[in-house]
C-alpha cells in the first residue's frame, strides 16, 4: 500500500500539463483554465440523470471525486470554489436546482451539507491523488469510499439538523444513493489506473 507519508507524486493534470514555474503568468492562466473547466464539469454533471433503481442517478459525485483525483487538492479545491460562486450567484449549477438557479438559499438548506462535503471530500481525494492512490484498483476505490463518506457525514449532519433528529435522515439522504455510488465507484476505479497504465511509461 502508498504510504500517506511519501513524497508527493504528480497528478494527471500536472502529467499532462505541467506547471511552468519559470512563468508566473502562464501559471496562473492554468488554474483559471483548469478551475473554469473543471466547474463546466461539474455543472454540466449535476444535470446528468441516469435512469437507476431506487432513485436516478446524477453524475454529480462520480465529477467531484474524478476530478479531485485527476486535478489534486489545490486545483480541485479551485474548480470547486468556483461553482460554489457560480451557485451562490444564482446559477443552476447544483443538481435538483430550477432553471433559475436559487444562490445561498439552496447552499444553505437541507442539502446544503453535502455541498460543504463536497470541498471536504475534494481535499482529501485529492491529497491521496498526491499519493498515488489513483494508479491501483484497490487504493483509487478506497479513496472514491473515503470520499463518498467525507460527503455524507456533514451532509447527513446538515441535512438532520435542519429537518429534525425524529425524522427518517438516512431514509431521506443516504440509502437512496448507496447503489448508484456503488455503481460510480466501480467506473471511477476502472477509468482512473486504466488511464496510468496507457500513460507513456518512462513519464510515470
Amino acid at each position: 500500500m502508498k504510504s500517506l507519508t511519501a513524497a508527493p507524486q504528480p497528478t494527471l493534470i500536472s502529467f499532462v500539463w505541467p506547471q511552468f514555474s519559470d512563468s508566473q503568468s502562464s501559471s496562473i492562466l492554468r488554474v483559471f483554465m483548469i478551475a473554469v473547466a473543471g466547474s463546466l464539469l461539474l455543472a454540466l454533471s449535476s444535470k446528468i440523470q441516469v435512469p437507476f433503481y431506487p432513485v436516478p442517478m446524477t453524475m454529480q459525485t462520480f465529477m467531484v471525486l474524478t476530478l479531485a483525483m485527476v486535478l489534486g487538492p489545490r486545483l480541485g479545491l479551485a474548480s470547486i470554489a468556483l461553482w460554489f460562486a457560480e451557485g451562490a450567484a444564482g446559477l443552476p449549477v447544483f443538481a435538483g436546482t430550477p432553471e433559475k438557479g436559487m444562490g445561498l438559499a439552496y447552499m444553505f438548506g437541507p442539502t446544503g451539507g453535502y455541498i460543504l462535503g463536497f470541498a471536504l471530500a475534494t481535499a482529501v481525494v485529492g491529497w491521496l491523488a498526491e499519493k498515488g492512490w489513483d494508479r491501483h484498483f484497490t487504493l483509487t476505490a478506497m479513496a472514491m469510499l473515503i470520499g463518498n463518506i467525507a460527503i455524507y457525514v456533514p451532509g447527513l449532519f446538515v441535512l438532520g439538523s435542519i429537518a429534525g433528529w425524529d425524522k427518517p435522515i438516512l431514509e431521506w439522504g443516504m440509502y437512496p444513493f448507496l447503489l448508484g455510488d456503488l455503481a460510480k465507484l466501480a467506473l471511477a476505479t476502472s477509468l482512473l489506473p486504466m488511464i496510468w497504465k496507457i500513460l507513456p511509461r518512462k513519464k510515470v
